[in-house]
């Protein structure tokens, strides 16, 4: 094992990992992937995340709301979501995956109701000082402006501007860069650009695998060379500072 590293974002729950969920959980700790945080995205997901958090010592739980389901769900479901995060509120180590999914999302009523159950969100994240975990395709700057007001953010798997992605930084936020460094073109440049300081790595597996097939937490470490390179850093450097501002932005 060369290095430790934390997956800041995965979702072990998923039906993906249902013929192999442990071996896959160990896999990741044999590479040397010392914490994963696993992200619910509604009330099920919620659920799962919190019991996988209860059976393993090293996975931890954020409590979500996707926007993704938003425009879909009815009040009822929503109120469901939004209760669950609050009663669980101390067992989870942030908030979220929650915001605004423009890229998805077309109309402006949808992407109104969105923003609306975004804002009761942000205001549980507010309230009981836990870290928020967004989710921002194509919303990024709306979901800057909208908690500017939050000591601690992290914005997974981020794919907006450079410029935007700057003014985040600048707001003492976290950007997570996903395993999709390996391949893509703008998550490199965005990788470039982002101080060490304010960089977050993660798989958000099942998907974006740097490899054929599902992704997992183990493929995080495919990135950590790609990283290192971009920046011209030993690797050494971007899995211990990647480990430190994980720590630090979910208060570990």
């Amino acid at each position: 094992m060369k290095y430790e590293v934390i997956d800041s974002h995965c979702h072990l729950d998923f039906p993906k990992f249902n013929k192999d969920r442990h071996e896959t959980i160990e896999r990741a700790r044999a590479s040397g992937v010392v914490t994963m945080i696993n992200s619910g995205i509604d009330y099920k997901t919620n659920a799962d995340s919190l019991e996988l958090a209860k059976r393993y010592d090293h996975i931890h739980a954020t409590l979500g709301l996707s926007p993704q389901m938003v425009p879909e769900a009815n009040e009822e479901k929503i109120k469901q979501i939004l209760a669950q995060m609050e009663r669980n509120v101390d067992k989870a180590v942030g908030i979220g995956e929650a915001g605004l999914d423009f890229y998805y999302c077309t109309t402006d009523a949808g992407r109104k109701r969105q923003e609306e159950v975004f804002s009761k969100v942000i205001d549980i994240a507010d309230r009981y000082n836990k870290t928020l975990v967004i989710h921002g395709r194509d919303g990024e700057e709306l979901a800057l402006e909208m908690t500017k007001d939050l000591n601690r953010v992290v914005f997974h798997c981020y794919g907006g501007s450079i410029e935007t992605m700057k003014n985040i930084v600048d707001a003492g936020h976290y950007v997570s860069v996903p395993t999709l460094v390996c391949f893509s073109e703008h998550h490199k440049e965005i990788a470039k650009n982002l101080p060490l300081e304010h960089m977050l790595i993660e798989t958000d597996s099942p998907y974006l695998s740097p490899r054929k097939g599902r992704n997992e937490p183990a493929f995080v470490l495919d990135s950590v060379p790609v990283i290192a390179s971009l920046k011209g850093i030993d690797e050494t450097e971007i899995a211990m500072a990647t480990v430190q501002n994980t720590r630090r932005a979910f208060e570990l």
